[in-house]
């Protein structure tokens, strides 16, 4: 059996990671420990590595075609973990789901068309709304007493009153970890296809439920939601791959996945990369043993770092995840997003995510990835505790 261990420390500097090698463009200084874009600091699974390193050996890597292997390990996975049959002719390789979103944008909207998100939300829905020149509509999530909800009334009021288009929807959502419950995709499925609104869901963070929740494939719910609905799945998130590029659109509407099709061959990015495919395959066939340990330590993680803030961070909230490894950090009763960045950056030597850049309304928030041993984990946050009270701040 594969030795699994999430408590060791691998060097990542020096390897071009963004994460790790980006850090003075990003916060102004080297000496950061980061913690903040959605890649883990975990080697992946050995099935993942065995499968790359055997290709590799070949050592010819020429045009590549997907293969059959690849559509059968992945309609096999979405159906054993979320119940969600997938016929083959509906999947559409995309190299990232961030460009399959671009994809979705260019050939089923046009220039000034209004495309609604909920936020705070995933910062790259704003940038590929705005650089293909089409207009952003906000349905800002309800905040109360620490947990998120949706404000139905006004998601229906904005798609009427801007004559919407297309529904961007974060499900698990990334930053505040919800994971979204039927009722809840069933009102805004019903609410896109009663004014002809497009909806797309993003389901990358699918596979990092924790707990009594359960995700839902928003087009599993019924055949209208089916038909008036494209969903993104990647395994990058999951296993740790997301420097390999591999994403499928699932598009059962037979019209739309012709549209969308023609749009791939248009722009000329449909060819698989050779080791990204071999790397899919390996996680959805051999994955799930790794993955149920990942998913317990990110838990012990999660609980550890919510259990400090309660404790040592006075009129901090943590919004417990539902899904996701990134935690929402409420900070706004100790201090400005401003200074508190400041602190975090300068005197702590963290880096996470200031909230404002998921929507204004998540000013004062942080985003923290902690993904990461638990001896990382543990050292960044007794620096937040000691900067924070050096500071002045508790």
């Amino acid at each position: 059996m594969e030795n699994i261990n999430f408590d060791k420390i691998i060097e990542r500097k020096n390897t071009n990671c963004i994460k790790w090698d980006n850090l003075e463009q990003i916060f102004g200084k080297e000496n950061i420990t980061p913690m903040w874009v959605a890649d883990m600091d975990f080697k992946s699974s050995n099935d993942i590595i065995k499968a790359l390193s055997k290709r590799t050996e070949h050592g010819i890597f020429g045009y590549t075609k997907t293969s059959d292997e690849y559509y059968d390990v992945f309609i096999n996975w979405i159906y054993k973990k979320h119940k969600w049959k997938i016929d083959k002719n509906w999947i559409s390789y995309v190299p990232g789901v961030v460009p399959g979103l671009k994809l979705a944008i260019y050939t089923y909207t046009k220039e000034k068309d209004n495309i609604l998100i909920q936020t705070p939300v995933y910062y790259p829905f704003f940038n590929v709304i705005k650089n293909l020149n089409r207009n952003i509509v906000t349905n800002p999530l309800i905040y109360s007493d620490n947990i998120y909800s949706i404000d139905f009334k006004d998601l229906e009021n904005k798609i009427k009153q801007y004559d919407v288009k297309m529904m961007i929807l974060c499900n698990p959502h990334n930053p505040i970890g919800k994971v979204w419950s039927k009722d809840d995709l069933i009102k805004i499925s019903n609410i896109c296809i009663d004014n002809d609104v497009l909806l797309i869901s993003d389901e990358i963070h699918s596979d990092l439920i924790y707990e009594n929740n359960k995700h839902e494939p928003i087009a599993n719910l019924n055949n209208n939601i089916k038909e008036n609905s494209i969903t993104f799945y990647s395994p990058s998130k999951t296993f740790n791959i997301a420097g390999l590029q591999a994403s499928n659109a699932i598009i059962p509407n037979e019209y739309l996945k012709k549209q969308f099709d023609e749009t791939i061959e248009k722009i000329g990015n449909s060819m698989i990369n050779a080791l990204s495919q071999e790397a899919f395959i390996a996680a959805y066939k051999h994955g799930e043993l790794w993955l149920e340990h990942l998913i317990k330590y990110l838990q012990e993680n999660i609980k550890i770092t919510i259990n400090f803030f309660n404790e040592e961070i006075p009129n901090s909230k943590i919004v417990t995840p539902e899904g996701t490894y990134l935690l929402w950090i409420n900070l706004k009763n100790i201090a400005s997003e401003e200074e508190i960045k400041d602190i975090l950056i300068n005197k702590a030597n963290i880096g996470l995510e200031e909230g404002s850049i998921f929507g204004e309304d998540g000013k004062g928030f942080f985003r923290m990835n902690i993904a990461t041993p638990k001896e990382i984990l543990l050292k960044s946050l007794k620096k937040i505790k000691t900067s924070f009270k050096n500071g002045g701040l508790i």
